[in-house]
Parts: structure tokens; sequence; C-alpha cells
């Protein structure tokens, strides 16, 4: 998990408008406690939706800093919890 937080925050400098659309497999993928492809289906995770989320912490009226600190604790909630895990297409979007 560490390994994941430290390469998460070479994803600060891609810059997305909006969320993308879901891709299930790659939820599902990082998702799965013993898959191998597990790793690179959070860093794509990571890239699509960092942004995204830090743009609208920012619009929530916090600052650059809270809001970078805000979005990494979203996606160490995500892993401590296993949230990711759980999600599922008939609730909606990721």
């Amino acid at each position: 998990m560490s390994e994941f937080l430290e390469s998460s925050s070479q994803c600060r400098g891609i810059k997305a408008r909006s969320f993308e659309t879901t891709q299930w497999t790659i939820v599902f993928a990082a998702g799965r406690e013993s898959d191998e492809d597990r790793e690179v289906a959070l860093a794509e995770l990571c890239e699509k939706y960092w942004y995204p989320l830090y743009s609208y912490v920012r619009r929530q009226g916090n600052s650059h800093a809270d809001a970078q600190d805000l979005t990494q604790g979203f996606f160490l909630h995500l892993l401590r919890n296993g949230a990711v895990g759980s999600a599922r297409p008939e609730r909606g979007r990721f």
C-alpha cells in the first residue's frame, strides 16, 4: 500500500477536466486482494481520478495543501477499508 501512495504523488501532475466514464474492469482489478495486476489498476485509478477529486475539493473552498491532503486521504481510505472491492456498477459510477 505504501508503494501505491508514494507513486500516487506522481499523479498530481496529471490533469483531467472531469470524471471519466467508469472502467469497471480497472475498478474490479484494483479491488482484488490477490490479483497481480492490482498495483497497476490502483495506479490507473489514481491517474484518472486524482485530479478531478482534487478539483472538486478545491471548489468546496479548501486550500491547495488541504485539498491535496484530503484527496490523498480519500485514496488511503479506499485502500485501508477495502472500499474499492465493494464498488458495484449497479450502484452507479465509481
